[in-house]
């Protein structure tokens, strides 16, 4: 039996480059990225190649996509080390904060860690309470601040911009801290929802949270919704509603339902796609260019872009889902199999874009590249959705990906699962466990032991 998961591909060239590319994202995240901390020696995951340290977003997004299932131990410190005095790292990106009770939630789901989820709770709705008393704009009902992949300047129009200003650092540029940002306010609203759960968990009260979460939602439909284009602008500014895509916040007001199944449709069916990909905000603003990409604007990121194959894949879109996750692998077979940080949209080529008048590095072994495909792998093609009480599995299998597939040596909880899956769709036909037909595609998180999980799709 293996020491980590391996995916046995349909026949064909495109199975054969996920495979390569999905055993290059574990080594990445359990090998590259997995280090030893010097104060006691317990492992966590750093953020990638020239990030020592676990940042907040970073940590969250990393445990949510792929650690928390890979290795618990691992990303349940990592989750711990960002936090101080019961606390999410109180520093000065507010806004990413919040991200953290999305990825603590998760990994309660996928480990069942009860303790842990007290202590999720208790640093989540702690964390909020200081939010919301100093982030939550109660005139347009959203939070301000910056979006959640743009902490650069390059990912703003003017305003928030200021030409002479010389700072990348987004905060420097006065305007953005009162900006309200679709991406962000969307994780608000993730976060809601997972401090409702933990709160029915822990014996808290839970009707806070949904209530400021059906708030949140609403404010976001009727401040961000634009009838003009017929999809979410970017952010609230001093100007009205700015119009460019963005489109991490694109993806999750699909994955946490803040968009309905007809507005989900629109938006997969109008979404600016550039040659290698869906980049973080488009169009280019008017200082870049396809020549000159800003470092956050028209530009590939994987995790962005593994935000939107999940999307895709779970607002059933196969066609979609299956170009996402097309996306990832030609840029990772481009660079050698190598998980970099940002991507050219227009050549494919590794490249750093550009901000305030100079071009950035890309940098290498990037985590939450390497965890946005592995979330496409578990999450997206083998459709593991982590409940309290298991797995519900509700695959998408785009026509380019087709046939057999098998994930054999995943460990989930006390058990070992080896995965097999057939056909091509969305609509599961059958499962069988261990040989015996399920009546509903849905594996207990009670089971122990060595077992075998077969999935038709149709």
């Amino acid at each position: 039996m293996s020491d980590r998961p391996l995916l046995l591909p349909a026949a064909g060239l495109r199975g054969e480059d996920l495979r390569v590319c999905y055993s290059a994202a574990l080594h990445n995240l359990l090998d590259v990225n997995t280090i030893a901390d010097v104060a006691d020696g317990a492992a966590y995951l750093r953020a990638g190649g020239g990030y020592s340290d676990p940042w907040t977003r970073d940590a969250a997004i990393n445990s949510w996509h792929a650690a928390s299932l890979l290795s618990p131990e691992v990303a349940k410190h990592t989750l711990q080390k960002v936090c101080t005095d019961g606390l999410v790292a109180q520093d000065d990106q507010w806004w990413d904060q919040i991200i953290w009770v999305i990825g603590a939630r998760h990994h309660h789901l996928v480990t069942g860690d009860a303790g842990f989820a007290a202590d999720a709770f208790r640093i989540g709705a702690a964390s909020l309470d200081i939010l919301r008393r100093d982030r939550f704009d109660s005139r347009s009902g959203l939070y301000r601040g910056p979006a959640l992949m743009q902490d650069g300047i390059a990912g703003y129009p003017e305003p928030p911009y200021q030409p002479d200003n010389p700072s990348s650092f987004v905060l420097d540029h006065p305007v953005s801290r009162d900006i309200r940002c679709l991406s962000t306010n969307a994780v608000y609203v993730g976060a809601l929802g997972c401090l409702e759960e933990l709160a029915a968990e822990v014996g808290a009260d839970p009707e806070p949270y949904a209530t400021q979460r059906a708030e949140l939602v609403a404010a976001i439909n009727d401040q961000l919704w634009s009838d003009e284009v017929g999809t979410y602008g970017y952010f609230l500014g001093p100007d009205g509603l700015d119009l460019h895509q963005e489109t991490a916040g694109l993806a999750l007001v699909i994955e946490f339902g803040i968009a309905g199944a007809e507005r989900a449709a629109g938006i997969v069916g109008g979404i600016h796609r550039e040659p290698f990909g869906v980049v973080n905000v488009w169009p280019h603003f008017a200082r870049f260019s396809s020549d000159r990409p800003g470092r956050h604007n028209a530009i590939c990121w994987p995790m962005v872009m593994g935000l939107w194959g999940y999307a895709a894949a779970a607002s059933q879109h196969p066609a979609e889902f299956g170009r996402s996750l097309d996306d990832l692998v030609s840029v990772f077979r481009s660079s050698g199999d190598e998980l970099f940080e940002v991507y050219n949209a227009t050549t494919g080529e590794v490249d750093g874009g550009w901000q305030v008048g100079r071009q950035w590095q890309s940098l290498p072994h990037q985590t939450w590249s390497a965890t946005a495909l592995l979330r496409l792998v578990h999450e997206g093609l083998f459709g593991l959705r982590f409940g309290a009480d298991g797995i519900t599995i509700r695959p998408t299998v785009p026509t380019t990906y087709a046939g057999e597939w098998s994930l054999e040596s995943l460990r989930y909880r006390a058990a070992t699962l080896d995965l097999t899956l057939r056909g091509e769709g969305t609509r599961v036909r059958s499962v069988h466990l261990d040989g015996q037909e399920l009546e509903a595609p849905f594996v207990p998180a009670t089971l122990a032991g060595h077992h075998h999980v077969e999935v038709v799709v149709g």
